[in-house]
């Protein structure tokens, strides 16, 4: 007699030497079947003409899809961004309009100008006093000349 734990050894072998091939090759017909691919094809359109009849009554009874939910969410999201852009641009021109900020920039640029002015009336006052000056440095050779021109017309005195 034989012993049962060699009978299941001896068809487990069996079984497990041919067993991938004849699965693999079982598949592949299969899958090679028009009949099998054509159903499950005509099983994958009936899915989605249910999710679309689905998508009918749950309008029909205004209840809102998941694809309805993730359409608003996506929405909301940027309408959000949005928002916080122009919250963001609001703070820039309060900050930039503040009365504060406003007399601070005037009083720079008023403070600017009075430098500017100070540095321009400089230039023209030191200007004006040396050209008066060449003026009068111009005229004393003049004068000297003149002087000296009389003294010697003169006859000398006894």
């Amino acid at each position: 007699m034989s012993d049962p734990s060699n009978v299941a050894k001896s068809l487990r072998d069996r079984l497990g030497n041919n067993t991938e091939d004849r699965l693999g090759k079982a598949l592949s017909e299969l899958l090679e079947n028009p009949l099998l691919t054509g159903a499950i094809g005509r099983a994958f359109d009936a899915r989605e003409k249910a999710s679309q009849a689905q998508e009918v009554a749950m309008g029909a009874l205004n209840i809102p899809s998941a694809a309805d939910i993730e359409r608003l969410t996506r929405r909301l999201r940027s309408v959000s961004h949005r928002l916080e852009g122009i919250e963001d641009g609001l703070d820039r021109l309060d900050r930039a309009l503040s009365p504060s900020g406003v007399e601070a920039r005037l009083s720079a640029i008023e403070s600017q100008l009075r430098a500017l002015t100070d540095s321009v009336e400089q230039a023209l006052t030191g200007r004006a006093a040396r050209a008066s000056a060449g003026k009068a440095a111009a005229r004393k050779p003049r004068a000297a000349a003149r002087k000296a021109g009389s003294a010697s017309a003169k006859p000398p005195a006894v």
